[in-house]
This record gives structure tokens, sequence and C-alpha cells, in this order.
């Protein structure tokens, strides 16, 4: 008995271990994929998928589909945050001027992708199976579940690229609200697809219902955790306190979602938008709190998306279905998206562009599978999960390069850029004060006041003849000096410096020299050749005004295109 008890816990043991290390091989393995695609101009998501894939049982089988299950509530936990973050982005000011236009291009792309695919699939796969029945019930089926569009994919790419304009406000726009409109898709063509296969047992009525209630669900789940994090973040402000406050809301909301059987990603969305909206200033520091906190997340949630594809279930007919749907949801996504951005009035930067951005497909296409294949077992089960799992791990290996040619084109990458993307990049060159006014050691404190009245430094360099860096002269020291009546005539500036502090080469990036001065708590900080001559100036309250100023100017000019 000891023994049998003993032999349990080894293996349990030996379990966890082996997911702790795959775990790490995921994380490691993931971001090293994903830095490789970087360096081919391939978005970094597709090198995690690609990594899963060769880890997976696709590849060398180190992550089992039982590990993949096992790890199910990672899955669900990034796809909160990705629903979150997106959610952030539905601001009230956007939603009123731009809700018409999301509406009338979603209703086109995913209403068109439905038509194509249920056509397609229908007349091709009568041919192909030769049973009208079971062809037309696929059809319906799987062109419901073809109107929906991944967020996680397309989102990462926005991130990755940091875009900003029109483009990518509607393609954030379209993904929020896809969720919702293929749940009402799936509900008519469940209920004509039992029909056609003589499903008595399928209750009609509560197939219309049940979108319905967990559109409805997960409305009232994220509404009311929305308004209780939103007055939470008005109460608190210390970082990690808002921090933990939003991941646990999003777990919450998430598992109570789950629990519901409502849309989890639709409620985390709605969670999102209701705060976004009731603290604007508040939310600004958690939704940047957490993207700093997501990365590790994601790329484990890529890599298990490829790990959980499995090749060898394929069969000529399934091969050939695989292709008709693909043909048609792209056709379907294309050809609605630019319909709809033309009647709506869209941009023409979101007409040429928009329908590249619809191709990605993951966890609700999967989901509605899996409802489907519980509802139609023998060849409709097999066959539906077979084709959605495999065009799913095909669109999201196509649809970010896709996301970035389209954002690319539409000059729309790098416009999100904060102040710290800013100053990651910027060398100290590149903003310093090239010609900052200079005090020679041998100047008089006239001399020196001059200087002062001419210019609103603060700190001003000290130099010897050889204009040598030799000390720093403030405005304070001026003060000092300048209640000593009797005295202020002998100063010379040599007198009045101090010495340098810290100094930083012109080749130096701008983060270092922001370290630098916050290490040191210093308001300045002169820039030196090799030889110790200045070259520059950087004024702290100066720096601040240009980064702030460089920013608003790219953001202003997301804005115009």
């Amino acid at each position: 008995m000891f023994e049998h008890i003993s032999h349990i816990f080894s293996r349990i043991s030996i379990l966890h271990l082996n997911i702790l290390f795959l775990l790490g091989l995921a994380l490691f393995g993931g971001t090293i994929g994903g830095r490789i695609f970087e360096k081919l101009k391939i978005p970094q998501v597709v090198g995690y998928i690609a990594i899963g894939i060769l880890i997976g049982d696709s590849g060398f089988k180190f992550v089992s589909y039982h590990i993949v299950s096992v790890l199910e509530p990672l899955s669900y936990f990034a796809l909160g945050l990705i629903g979150f973050m997106i959610g952030g982005e539905l601001k009230k000011d956007i939603l009123t001027k731009y809700g018409r236009q999301f509406i009338y291009i979603l209703l086109s792309e995913g209403i068109a992708a439905f038509l194509i695919v249920t056509l397609l699939v229908g007349i091709i796969g009568t041919l192909i199976l030769g049973d009208w029945r079971l062809a037309w019930s696929l059809g319906l089926l799987l062109g419901a579940i073809s109107s929906a569009t991944a967020p996680a994919a397309t989102t990462e790419v926005l991130r990755e690229y940091k875009t900003r304009g029109p483009l990518t406000r509607t393609v954030l726009g379209i993904v929020a609200m896809d969720d919702a409109l293929a749940l009402l898709l799936f509900s008519v063509a469940f209920s004509i697809a039992g029909s056609l296969n003589g499903n008595m047992h399928i209750n009609t009525v509560g197939i219309f219902i049940h979108p319905l209630y967990e559109i409805g669900v997960s409305a009232i789940i994220g509404i009311i955790s929305g308004a209780a994090l939103s007055k939470l973040l008005k109460k608190y402000s210390e970082k990690e306190r808002v921090l933990v406050f939003c991941i646990g809301t999003v777990l919450l909301v998430s598992g109570l979602a789950l629990a519901l059987k409502a849309d989890m990603l639709l409620a985390v969305m709605v969670l999102g938008c209701i705060v976004v909206n009731s603290s604007p200033q508040k939310s600004k520091e958690a939704f940047k709190l957490l993207s700093g906190f997501t990365p590790p997340i994601y790329v484990l949630f890529f890599v298990l998306v490829g790990a959980k594809l499995n090749i060898s279930y394929m069969s000529l007919p399934i091969i050939l279905l695989i292709v008709l749907y693909l043909i048609g949801r792209s056709a379907g996504k294309m050809f609605g998206a630019i319909f709809g951005a033309k009647v709506s009035g869209a941009k023409e930067v979101v007409r040429k562009y928009l329908p590249l951005c619809l191709f990605s497909q993951a966890g609700v296409a999967i989901g509605l599978s899996v409802v489907a294949s519980n509802a139609f077992p023998g060849e409709i089960a097999n066959s539906i999960v077979i084709i959605i799992t495999s065009t799913v791990f095909f669109l999201e290996l196509i649809g970010p390069p896709f996301v970035k040619l389209a954002m690319t084109k539409a000059a729309e990458v790098g416009l999100n850029i904060t102040e710290e993307d800013f100053i990651q990049k910027i060398k100290v060159k590149d903003i310093m004060d090239k010609n900052p006014p200079l005090i020679k050691d041998n100047f008089s404190l006239d001399k020196i006041l001059s200087i002062f009245s001419q210019t609103a430094n603060l700190y001003y360099p000290v130099v010897g003849p050889d204009n040598r860096l030799s000390g720093i002269v403030s405005v304070d020291n001026i003060k000092n000096i300048l209640a000593e009546k009797e005295l202020a005539g002998l100063i010379l500036a040599a007198d009045l410096k101090d010495p340098a502090v810290a100094k930083i080469s012109d080749k130096a990036m701008l983060s270092d020299a922001q370290e630098i001065m916050e290490r040191h708590h210093l308001e300045y900080l002169p820039v030196v050749t090799e030889e110790n001559r200045i070259s520059g100036f950087i004024d702290k309250r100066m720096l601040e005004r240009i980064i702030t100023t460089k920013v608003i100017e790219l953001q202003k000019q997301a804005e115009a295109i």
C-alpha cells in the first residue's frame, strides 16, 4: 500500500518537473525563435508558433497533447489578458466616431465569409463526399466558424510594431466584435445542419437563445467587474497593487465566464472597455503595467498553439475541404471588408489594406468546432475538428506577416511610440544642446551674469582654455555669492564651480544618459569627447520637453493619416 502511494507521488512529481522544464524550454525556445524570425523581417509570433510545432506532436514530441491540455488554463489566462488589452483600445470617443463604420465592415466581412465557405463546401463537398446532407451540414458549420477572426496574433503584431492610425483602430474594433457575430451565425447554421441530419434531439429554440445568453452574460460580467476595478484604480495608486488588481480581475472574469458557459473573450473585452472609459487617466498606468507583464505569457501561449498541431490525421478529401475552406474564407473576408469599408465611407488606407489583416483565426473557431463535433458525432465531428484545427495553424502562420505588410504599406508602423520607446532608440548626440553657453574658468562674475541673462539654463559647463570640462556652475551658486556683495567683485568662475559629478559620450544612448541622471539625482549632464572636451549639454527640463513634443508629433502624424 505504502509503495503504491509512493509510486503515485513519484509520478506526479515527475509530471510537475516535466511541465516546469517544458515551460522553460517553451519560453527560451519561443523567444529564440521569435528573435530569428524578427531578423528575417517576419513577425515574432510566427517564430513562437514554429517553435511550438517543432517541440509538439508534429515535431520532436517533447510537448504531448496531454501536457498541452494540462496547461490549458495558461492559454485562457493569455487570451484573457489579450482581450482586456483590446477592450482598453475601445475608447468612448472612438466608438462614437467610428462605431457605425466598424459595424458595416464587421457585417460585410463576416457574412461574406459565411456565405462563400458554405456554398463552396456545400457544392464541391457534395461531389467529393458523395453525400449532399453531410456536405451542406459541413458547409453551414464551417461557414459560420469562418466568420470569426482571432485577436491574439493580430494584436501581438500591432504591439510588436507599435502601430497607430485608422487601419490599426479599425482592426482592433473589428476583432473586438467578431465573436458576437460568429456566435449568432453559428446558432443559425447549427439549427439548419441539425435539421438536415435529422438530429431531432437538438433544441432549435435553445440553439438560438444560447448565443444571446453568452453575449448577455459576458456583457454583464464585464460591466460589473469593470465598474469595480475602476473604483479600485481610483482608490489605489501603488504600481504593485494596481498590477495585482488588474491581473486578479482578469482571472476572476475569465474564470466566471467559463463557469457560466459565457464568452470569456467578450467578457474581458467589455471589462477593458469599461475600465478605460470610466477611468481614462488611471487606466493608462494600469494598461502600461500590464503591457510589461504580458510578453512571457504571450510567448508561452503561441508556443502551445503550435504544439497542438498534428498533421497525421489528414486524408485526401479532408485536404481538399481544407483548401476550399481557406479559399472561401479568405475571399469572403477580403471582398467583404472592401465592400464594408467602401459603403461606410472608411478612409482609403482602410479600404486598401484592411483585407490583409483579417486572416488569423484561433480560439473561438476551435471552440465552435468542438461544440459542433459534440452535437454531430461521426464523420461530421471528425471532419470539422481536423479541418478547423489544421486551418487555424495555417492561418496563424500566414496572418501575422500579412498584418505587418498591411501596417507597413499604411505607414502606421512605429507611430504608437511612447516616451520610453523614444528614449531607447535615440542617441545622446541627436537630442543634446550642441552649442551650450560655456563659462571659462577665468570669467568674472559680471560676465557670468551677462551669460545668465541671455539664456534660460539653470546649469552651465565650466571649461579651461582648451574647452576641457572642469566643473559646473548653477544659478544657485550665483544666488549664494550675490548674498556676499563685498566679495562679488573678486569672484571668478573657477571659484564658483562645482565638480562635474558625471558625464557621458555623445555616442551613448539617451536611455544611458537618463539612467545616469537618475542614479546621481542630477538635473543636467555634460556631453564630452574622449579628450574630455565639451561637445554638448543635456538639461533635464529641456530634455523632457523635447521628448514630450516629439511623441505628440508622432501621435498627431498617426491621427492625420
